[in-house]
């Protein structure tokens, strides 16, 4: 079973990307669950929710405290909230910010991890060049596709269609693509550099 756990804050999307990161599963033929959980329901607040993928059916319920993949939202709480709680060394991170770790103060932190798992992605200027409004949400899957090749790119624009429609769609769609390649780029990079 692949854990993941969404921090973000409310309005954000949070709720939502679990749900769009589900139905990409179910769309390949996966079995999936998501939920959410609020502690004070405003826009604004510290909201976390959670996808679990499996190839079998999924009779766990509880929240997630050993995610194999984080994504994180917004950038703010990484000095709110304990987002890496239970990351192990092998997990994947996506965190959305044009900053690298060493600039948001994760260099040593980081370390501990593999660097070829995580990345920074600037999911908001994305959501903003895409549709206008800054909800990185779906931008992020397309990100996470990318990096865990779990669900495919596919399959996430395909869940993405499914919840919305129109130029939200198109716009939301757009931005994964961009995300994508951006992670995929990345990872490239990080590979080249090892390797020379």
């Amino acid at each position: 079973m692949f854990q993941v756990r969404i921090h973000g804050r409310g309005g954000q999307g949070v709720v939502t990307a679990a749900e769009l990161l589900s139905v990409a599963a179910f769309i390949q033929g996966q079995h999936a669950q998501a939920f959410p959980s609020f502690g004070s329901e405003r826009t604004g607040a510290p909201v976390v929710s959670f996808c679990r993928i499996d190839d079998h059916e999924i009779r766990v319920r509880e929240p997630i405290m050993q995610p194999d993949a984080l994504i994180v939202q917004d950038p703010t709480l990484l000095q709110q909230v304990d987002v890496f709680s239970g990351l192990q060394p092998d997990g994947y991170m996506l965190i959305n910010s044009s900053r690298s770790f060493d600039e948001l103060g994760l260099a040593e932190f980081v370390q501990g991890f593999r660097r070829d798992r995580l990345l920074t992605v600037p999911a908001t200027e994305l959501a903003m060049k895409h549709m206008g409004r800054p909800l990185p949400g779906a931008v992020l899957l397309g990100g996470f596709a990318a990096i865990t090749s779990l669900v495919s790119f596919g399959a996430v624009a395909a869940a993405i269609r499914e919840r919305f429609t129109g130029a939200l769609a198109d716009g939301n769609v757009a931005g994964a693509v961009e995300a994508y390649e951006y992670v995929k780029n990345e990872i490239q990079e990080l590979a080249n550099a090892q390797a020379g």
